[in-house]
């Protein structure tokens, strides 16, 4: 057994903490209901919920749409496909759906939201107005889908996320909501996440800006567009989305499909998210910590799901207000509260069970230039380099069949580091993208671009 074992159960002044949060947003975001939901370790640790009506406050098992979280859902099947082989995230949209006016955007740049297609459809609110007025994705689209030159920007598009369903459809042979059921929500065990609403599930409200009366919002089937917000969820079924976002399930998707989809894919749009987009997450910097997930809206209601990794907290916060309440600030609020007051105990060290002889000769000092690096081996088997000083560039290098190591993060990321040995076998330096690091600085002994001076380091005098 560890010495030190994590308790996931919160503390009682951090659960007071956070019904205390989602109180005060209820109470000064005039929602008639909220509710949310914290994970911790893969497991829901608190839910709390705060209601207009006495005695009815929902709970984890209650339906309220959740928008444009459905995006995460569908990049989700998408990422599927790649992995299946069925595509290329570099192909052309037109490769699999012709004939759209928008078939030069690749399917990487509609994930991200870099295709330059316009943000909503034309003709009217398309989430308050029926699915029949667009029965074509002519009609999602209209006679002049871009408004950029694909790739150029980060233009949030709703209209983009159609086109993934219809790719998707076009591929599996079935329709978008069928594909999702089967793919995703049965093998989860997502069962309260649906198209339609399912009892128990809120019901849509408008709160009147200046007033403290309300009004119900129309129900609206999304039709061709419901891959881009059409689904109804639970703080609970999100809960355990959430973990899935976090971990990868083999069942799904694998850890290193889902953590591509956390890796920013598009430069970020001011007000919008601070860290950029991936493929269809939202990255977020909130007071320092990085957040990755996504927002909802619909009218009536708005969402959120957003986690820490580095904290391993999750936040879910479901509302039932057309505005007024801030999904996503809250659900970053709780996050914050629980990785403050209670943080993450470190996994325990240990010490390699048998570690690769040449990476460990690799370990330790190497000079830039001038520039003092350390190249450490880590316990999950990487090479981790990184500027002995404040500032310098840091990466993590995988081992490759072949010897070398390929970057996987930072400058280095996609580079190769290779040992190039001398005769004897010992090794001479390290080549890191045509970048030579030595043993000593500028070390004579090496093969050094330019030369060493002859009369090595010296004085003024």
């Amino acid at each position: 057994m560890d010495a030190v074992t994590e308790d996931l159960d919160l503390l009682p002044a951090t659960r007071r903490a956070l019904r205390h949060r989602i109180a005060v947003a209820q109470s000064e975001g005039r929602a008639p209901s909220v509710v949310a939901a914290i994970v911790r370790g893969a497991e829901v640790v608190w839910e709390g919920s705060r209601t207009c009506v006495d005695g009815h406050g929902p709970d984890g098992n209650v339906q309220y749409r959740i928008g444009s979280i459905s995006k995460t859902f569908t990049a989700v099947l998408v990422m599927r496909l790649r992995d299946e082989g069925l595509l290329a995230l570099g192909d052309p949209l037109e490769k699999y759906v012709p004939g759209t006016g928008a078939g030069e955007a690749t399917i990487a740049q509609l994930l991200a939201h870099t295709a330059g297609l316009a943000a909503e459809t034309p003709g009217e609110w398309w989430e308050r107005s029926p699915a029949s007025l667009r029965p074509e994705l002519s009609d999602v689209l209209g006679d002049r889908p871009l408004r950029h030159e694909p790739g150029r920007r980060h233009h949030y598009s709703n209209p983009g996320y159609t086109l993934l369903g219809s790719l998707i459809e076009a591929l599996r042979g079935r329709p978008w909501g069928e594909v999702l059921r089967a793919e995703v929500l049965e093998p989860l065990g997502l069962e309260r996440t649906s198209l339609l609403p399912q009892a128990p599930h809120a019901g849509g409200w408008a709160v009147h800006p200046w007033a403290d009366v309300m009004m119900p919002e129309p129900l609206e089937d999304l039709g061709l567009m419901a891959p881009a917000g059409q689904l109804w969820s639970t703080t609970r079924d999100l809960a355990r989305f959430a973990v899935f976002l976090a971990r990868g399930d083999e069942r799904v998707l694998s850890a290193e499909s889902v953590r591509e989809m956390r890796t920013p894919a598009a430069p970020p749009e001011p007000g919008f998210a601070d860290l950029g987009y991936g493929l269809g997450m939202q990255l977020m910097d909130s007071g320092g910590r990085r957040l990755v997930g996504h927002s909802g809206s619909l009218p009536g209601f708005v969402a959120g799901i957003w986690f820490s990794e580095a904290d391993d907290v999750a936040a879910v916060v479901l509302a039932n207000c057309t505005s007024g309440l801030p999904a996503t600030t809250l659900a970053a609020d709780l996050v914050r509260i629980v990785a403050e007051a209670e943080p993450r105990f470190p996994e325990p060290w240990r010490p390699f069970r048998e570690a690769d002889p040449v990476a460990l000769e690799l370990c330790g000092p190497w000079y830039w230039g001038t520039s003092a690096y350390v190249l450490r081996l880590t316990a999950d088997g990487l090479l981790e380099l990184g500027p002995m000083g404040a500032t310098g560039r840091a990466a993590r290098f995988r081992a490759e069949a072949d010897g070398s190591w390929t970057g996987l993060s930072g400058y280095y990321a996609g580079e190769t580091l290779r040992a190039v040995r001398r005769a004897d076998g010992s090794v001479s330096h390290l080549d890191l993208g045509s970048f030579m690091f030595t043993r000593e600085p500028y070390d004579a002994k090496a093969p050094l671009p330019g030369g060493v001076d002859p009369q090595g380091w010296r004085g003024i005098g």
